[in-house]
């Protein structure tokens, strides 16, 4: 069988599982959308020989038993998609976990193997995200069970209504032990792949993540009166110190810093603004480069307003570990790709995310085209899917736990 041209076939099927019309991918977790997908996906596992069943979570739990007394091998992605996204992000790491399987159905592994379809690590529908593998890594937080959705509905309720048990998520953390590892596919969300001319990437690490709100505070007043010497501009402070993140971020290798958020006040025309907050995000796979690279940002932020005899704060508002993949079990990957594969870390974050509070990971992008993710045209081809098949297919065959 031509795995990658499986691959592609049944992705197009489960992309007709979305609750939009027109392009795109629109699929939530715990809805109609979400059930259809699950016999779909249900019809994969069982033909690469695989017992289904669904957890407490509302993960979709595919098993291969091993030898006895072997631990649990997990490969696993997410089904949800973000509104009018694409058809790979997410439920590609599925297919693909799936056609690996068959494509070893009759060949002897070391370890028992799960493939599991998490159902929502986006965070679209629900304030909240990677519950399924929280759940398995003992993280998840059950006060998020009252979160709702724009129509009123609990997650506690929705998932209940899907077939979940939300009183019985803290028993199904699984033991550290047991388990040898977990592995996902992802598409790689970015351009570097295509650059390299790589089909297959290995991912060194998840970056961490941290956002802070930055506000700059002058003095407002006629915009045709005040004269230009000796404004207070908030917004000229902003907007300075916005046109230096670039250049500051490129100073730390692999970083990446955004200002996508920008509050001006009092937002008016004809009057000078008095008062501007803005969003910094700064990913890292080094976490101590990253709280340098900030601290430095702060500094630089507090010159910028002292300059433009502006006031100025700056308060973290969300942060994020980053997350480094397993080299033992990386190796295990690269040895699988026969010494084929650039390494490169992850800007977003992934359902291993959660998962390295279990157990150890390791992860294997797939290039897509120009890099785009989470848009209608987001693509990967036959040919770089069915690489990454028989890549994980190797591994399993030559993995052996430690």
């Amino acid at each position: 069988m031509d795995w990658g041209e499986e691959a592609a076939r049944r992705l197009t099927r489960i992309a007709e599982a979305a609750s939009l019309p027109g392009p795109g991918v629109t699929r939530l977790p715990f809805t109609e959308e979400h059930r259809v997908a699950m016999g779909i996906i249900t019809g994969w596992m069982e033909a690469a020989g695989l017992s289904v069943q669904m957890d407490a979570a509302g993960t979709l739990v595919g098993r291969r038993e091993g030898p006895a007394g072997a631990k649990t091998l997990l490969i696993g992605s997410h089904q949800d998609s973000v509104p009018g996204g694409g058809a790979y992000d997410g439920i590609m790491g599925v297919v693909l976990g799936c056609l690996a399987l068959e494509a070893v159905k009759d060949r002897p592994l070391n370890v028992a193997v799960e493939v599991l379809a998490f159902a929502d690590e986006e965070g679209v529908r629900f304030p909240t995200a990677l519950m399924g593998p929280r759940v398995l890594a003992g993280t998840f937080d059950a006060g998020t069970l009252a979160m709702q959705d724009r129509d009123g509905v609990s997650l506690r309720d929705a998932l209940a209504g899907f077939g979940g048990e939300p009183d019985g998520l803290a028993q199904m953390k699984r033991r550290a032990e047991e388990i040898a590892g977990y592995l996902e596919l992802h598409i790689e969300q970015g351009p570097v792949l295509e650059r390299e001319d790589a089909a297959l990437g290995l991912v060194t690490g998840i970056c961490g993540i941290e956002r802070l709100e930055l506000r700059f505070t002058g003095s407002t007043g006629h915009a045709g009166t005040v004269p230009m010497d000796g404004r207070q501009d908030a917004l000229v402070a902003a907007g300075r110190f916005v046109a230096e993140v670039p250049g500051m971020a490129r100073e730390w290798d692999g970083l990446r810093a955004t200002v996508g958020m920008l509050k001006v006040s009092p937002g008016a025309p004809n009057a000078i603004p008095d008062a501007v907050s803005l969003v910094l995000e700064v990913r890292s796979e080094r976490d101590a480069e990253r709280g340098a690279a900030v601290a430095e940002m702060g500094k630089r932020a507090a010159e910028i307003a002292e300059r433009t005899g502006c006031g100025f704060e700056m308060e973290q508002t969300y942060q994020q570990p980053a997350v480094l993949c397993d080299p033992a079990l990386s190796d295990v990957l690269a040895r699988a790709g026969q010494g084929d594969l650039p390494t490169l870390p992850s800007g977003a974050t992934h359902d291993a995310s959660a998962m390295a509070d279990l157990c150890p990971i390791a992860m294997l992008f797939v290039r897509c085209r120009d890099g785009v993710s989470h848009r209608p045209d987001e693509f990967a081809s036959a040919a770089d899917m069915g690489a990454a098949v028989d890549v994980l297919a190797r591994a399993l065959v030559s993995y052996e736990p430690a």
